[in-house]
C-alpha cells in the first residue's frame, strides 16, 4: 500500500449501518424471520478501462501511464489494483493480445467500509450537476453501478493539473435481496442518494 494513502479512523462512528441496525430497520417490513436474512454489502468492484488513453498515448510513455494511473486507484481505493489484460488481438483497435486495457480492484470489509463512507459522504456530493443515483442503476439481484467520469472529484487526488483524467465505476454487490424494491430501501437506508 502507498505511504501516503490517509487512511480513514473509527469508521463506526460515521454512520456505517451495521447488519443488527438494517434487521430492526427493514425486519418487519420485509418479513426477515432472522438476522441471517438481512441484505448486507458483500463485495464492492472498482473497474476502470485505460484503452482510450493508451491508444492516444506515445508508445515510449505507455508504462509511466499505466503505473501512474495504477497508483491514482490504489490512492482512491486504499490497495493496489490488478491488471486487467486483451484477450486477443484486435487491429483495428490497435490491440495486442496481452496489452493492458484497464485495471479491477475488489475491497471487502473494512476497506470496503471506508471507500463506501467517504464515496456517500464527499464524492458523489462533489459530482458536478449530482441530482441523486438513479434507482435503474440497481439491477434484479440488487447489485448497484455507478459510473464517475472524473477520478479528480475524489479527495485523495491532487486535482490541480492530473496529466490526465479516467473514469471508474464502481459495483456495489450485495446477497441476500430478492426483489429491486428491498434493494432501493436497503441503499436508501445506508444512506445512498437514491432518487
Amino acid at each position: 500500500m502507498p505511504k501516503n494513502i490517509k487512511r480513514e479512523q473509527n469508521v463506526e462512528d460515521k454512520g456505517f449501518k451495521t447488519r443488527d441496525e438494517v434487521f430492526k430497520e427493514l425486519g418487519s417490513k420485509f418479513g426477515y424471520k432472522n438476522i441471517m436474512e438481512t441484505p448486507v454489502i458483500e463485495k464492492v468492484v472498482v473497474n476502470s478501462g485505460i484503452g482510450k488513453i493508451l491508444s492516444n498515448t506515445d508508445p515510449s510513455k505507455k508504462q509511466k501511464v499505466i503505473d501512474e494511473i495504477s497508483e491514482a486507484l490504489a490512492l482512491i481505493c486504499g490497495q493496489y489494483p490488478q491488471k486487467t489484460v486483451a484477450k486477443k488481438s484486435i487491429s483495428s483497435f490497435g490491440l495486442r493480445k496481452g496489452d493492458v486495457v484497464g485495471f479491477k480492484i475488489t475491497l471487502r470489509s473494512k476497506r470496503m467500509q471506508d471507500f463506501l463512507i467517504r464515496l456517500i459522504n464527499f464524492v458523489l456530493p462533489r459530482t458536478r450537476d449530482f441530482q441523486g443515483i438513479s434507482p435503474n442503476s440497481i439491477d434484479a439481484k440488487g447489485n448497484l453501478t455507478i459510473g464517475i467520469k472524473e477520478h479528480i472529484i475524489f479527495p485523495e487526488v491532487n486535482p490541480e493539473k492530473p496529466p490526465f483524467i479516467f473514469g471508474l465505476e464502481i459495483t456495489v454487490v450485495v446477497k441476500n435481496i430478492h426483489s429491486r424494491e428491498e434493494a432501493i430501501e436497503f441503499y436508501k437506508f445506508l444512506g445512498f442518494p437514491i432518487k
